[in-house]
């Protein structure tokens, strides 16, 4: 059974997180990023990699960005405790890293330090991972998760590992997806969620603390457009712009100014604009209409970035960035991508999670070395007949995104 935590983390509509196409996700202890190109896409990773979850052939831990391997036509990534995934764009799904719980898919237990194929997913549209599971939506509307199932986070049923796919019993069409450490949720198009896995703390918010093997509904909350899940924390984003989150609040990363668990949702104190969330093991963001970012919950490594390690039971601003596009969290570190294309970090960086170059922990933000990130390009447009005349004649100023073929 895995034995550390991580997060889970990912708000879904998958774990990444994205401006214009350009990606940031994290893991337990490794960060990657994925850029645009007009014909293929480039994954990087840094941080840990005893699992080979940088995907670059080795175990060595980097400190900066490195390339994963053979990964060139992602349009979407998504990180867990250990292990790496990325959606390509005939909708296979490949992963790599840790895979003693089946996280990979692959129908095995062998750790790989390269991408191989998930077995038997063709028609992914988004991937979600969670500390030692994953789920992938497909075109159909099903959900099929793979990997780690002791608390029934799998929900099909059971409480057996799985190391290849198996179907999401009782969700058909699910918007998103979240994953956490062991439990898992979906929101739904009636505007209703459904949570199911370990529920330890409440993190169902179902309003007990029993462990569900199949989806239960959430009570309390309507209309929300998307969900975080932590550790054993649970956050959705509403259409108003508040949030609500539910489950273990140790540390205050439920941001309604207590420490006290709740099985079901709590307000989160003074956020009332945010445009997106996202979760770590034990802390909470939320990016914000006018491009800023507040935080809660744990700081201990200055995860929160606001310039102390004291923990947070309500919100307080990241210090000394703004025009953020989106942001993501691991374990115990926090990453935010800028308007320019450039990354900045900051927390725990004990195996070079931060990729600033160093293992320094960074109580504010750093950015990461040498990492600018492009956009998704927009789709071609027909061009005119003079374009088309410019561009036998080998001319293309001013018709650079039309295509002579259409």
């Amino acid at each position: 059974m895995p034995g550390q935590t991580f997060l889970g983390a990912l708000l879904v509509t998958l774990l990444v997180l994205s401006a214009d196409g350009a990606s940031i996700a994290l893991g337990g202890v490794h960060s990657c990023a994925l850029s645009f190109a007009v014909t293929n896409s480039t994954m990087k990773c840094w941080g840990e990699n005893t699992r080979g979850e940088l995907g670059d052939g080795t175990t060595t831990n980097r400190r900066t960005p490195g390339v994963v391997s053979g990964i060139t036509t992602a349009t979407s990534i998504a990180l867990g405790g250990h292990h790496s995934c990325a959606l390509l764009t005939d909708g296979t799904i490949q992963c790599w890293g840790n895979n003693g719980s089946g996280d990979l898919g692959d129908g095995t237990t062998t750790n790989r330090l390269t991408p191989v194929e998930v077995s038997g997913i063709t028609t992914a549209t988004s991937i979600v991972v969670g500390s030692y599971h994953s789920c992938a939506l497909l075109t159909d509307g099903t959900v099929k998760c793979w990997g780690w199932n002791l608390a029934g986070q799998l929900g099909d049923g059971t409480t057996t590992n799985r190391p290849t796919p198996v179907e999401l019993s009782g969700i058909t069409n699910p918007t998103s997806i979240a994953l956490g450490r062991d439990h898992s949720c979906a929101l739904l198009t009636d505007g209703t969620m459904k949570c199911w896995g370990g529920n330890t703390y409440g993190e169902l918010g179902d309003g007990t603390t029993t462990q569900r093997f199949t989806p239960v509904e959430l009570s309390g909350i309507t209309n929300p457009t998307s969900i975080a899940l932590g550790d054993h924390h649970s956050c959705a984003l509403l259409t108003d712009g508040t949030v609500k989150c539910w489950g273990h609040n140790f540390y205050g990363q439920l941001g309604n100014g207590t420490t006290a668990d709740s099985a079901t949702p709590v307000d989160v104190s003074g956020i009332t604009t945010a445009t997106s969330i996202a979760l770590g093991s034990s802390h909470s963001c939320a990016l914000l209409t006018d491009g800023t970012m507040k935080c809660w919950g744990r700081n201990y490594y200055g995860e929160l970035g606001d310039g102390t390690t004291t923990d947070r039971p309500t919100p307080v601003e990241l210090s000394g960035i703004t025009n953020l596009t989106s942001i993501a969290l691991g374990r115990h570190h926090s990453c935010a991508l800028l308007t320019d294309g450039t990354m900045k970090c900051w927390g725990l960086n004990g195996y070079g999670q931060l990729g600033d170059g160093t293992t320094t922990q960074l109580l504010t933000p750093m950015e990461v070395s040498g990492l600018i990130l492009a956009p998704r390009p927009l789709p071609l447009r027909p061009c005119t007949c003079c374009e088309r005349r410019m561009k036998s004649m080998g001319f293309s100023v001013g018709a650079e995104d039309c295509d002579p073929e259409l």
